[in-house]
């Protein structure tokens, strides 16, 4: 995994994911903002590197997701090589292939997940923010999956977050007009959670994973593998329903119910 100073904003550095750690709480950075944070295939490969990694860390609490600078937070895949690595359909099924592993990687974390979305939030670059459990966005942000203008079809792991977000109806809306629309129609659809002026998404962003990673880590944990199960069709099973209770013999359910009862702030042990 790969590891950055805390002043990583301002570094020099040419790699094109970047992650930094601040105590329980990492941001990765898409860092192309030469080219407003387009996804190409390098940072797809890193994607399932850097997230498999954070995925295992259990002393991690929550992850921050956004683009370097504040124009954009990713307007997708880099088309500029798409001549080089997707000019048919061969190709095509192993670009596929890579996008969908850094997908599940994303899926699969089980650190809560917060976009810090500044500017453009497009195609590839709007499929990654589906996948965080937070979406937090400036008054200016853009959003829209415009690829029908290229020609181009997203595959099923690609529009299902965006379906699991919005519904059938308004993913139809998006992908069949290819429409760019703002941040307000972009929160009434369903995939912002949270607009604040442009000058405080970072803020915000912070302040939202500060709240998570105060809490017991184990529970949300546990919170986003239930949600996840509950959009599965098949019903629970008894081993499935009486994890629900797990917390219970936890360590951090002793330290949070005894520190509501002297009115304490509790600092939990993720045990």
């Amino acid at each position: 995994m790969l590891a950055f100073p805390n002043d990583f904003p301002t570094a020099i550095m040419s790699e094109p994911i970047l992650v930094q750690r601040n105590d329980h709480i990492a941001t990765v950075v898409l860092n192309r903002p030469d080219y407003l944070n387009a996804v190409n295939k390098r940072m797809w490969e890193m994607m399932i590197t850097v997230f498999e990694a954070l995925s295992a860390d259990d002393s991690l609490r929550c992850i921050i997701i956004r683009g370097a600078g504040e124009k954009s937070f990713s307007p997708g895949c880099d088309i500029a090589e798409f001549e080089a690595v997707r000019s048919n359909s061969a190709q095509a099924v192993e670009y596929g292939r890579l996008m969908h592993a850094a997908s599940a990687a994303l899926e699969n974390c089980p650190h809560p997940l917060v976009a810090q979305i500044h500017g453009v939030c497009v195609g590839g670059g709007l499929e990654i923010a589906s996948f965080c459990d937070i979406r937090i966005c400036g008054e200016s942000s853009k959003f829209g999956v415009p690829i029908k203008n290229l020609g181009l079809v997203m595959a099923y792991p690609e529009i299902l977050p965006i379906i699991r977000l919005v519904g059938r109806a308004v993913a139809m809306e998006i992908l069949l007009e290819g429409r760019i629309f703002d941040a307000m129609e972009a929160k009434d659809k369903g995939l912002v959670t949270r607009i604040v002026p442009d000058g405080m998404v970072e803020q915000e962003a912070i302040a939202s994973a500060h709240r998570i990673a105060e809490g017991a880590p184990l529970v949300a944990r546990w919170h986003k593998k239930f949600a996840r199960r509950l959009t599965d069709p098949a019903p629970i099973t008894p081993e499935e329903y009486a994890e629900c209770f797990a917390c219970f013999d936890t360590e951090d359910y002793n330290i949070g119910f005894r520190n509501f009862l002297s009115r304490q702030k509790p600092r939990f042990v993720g045990k």
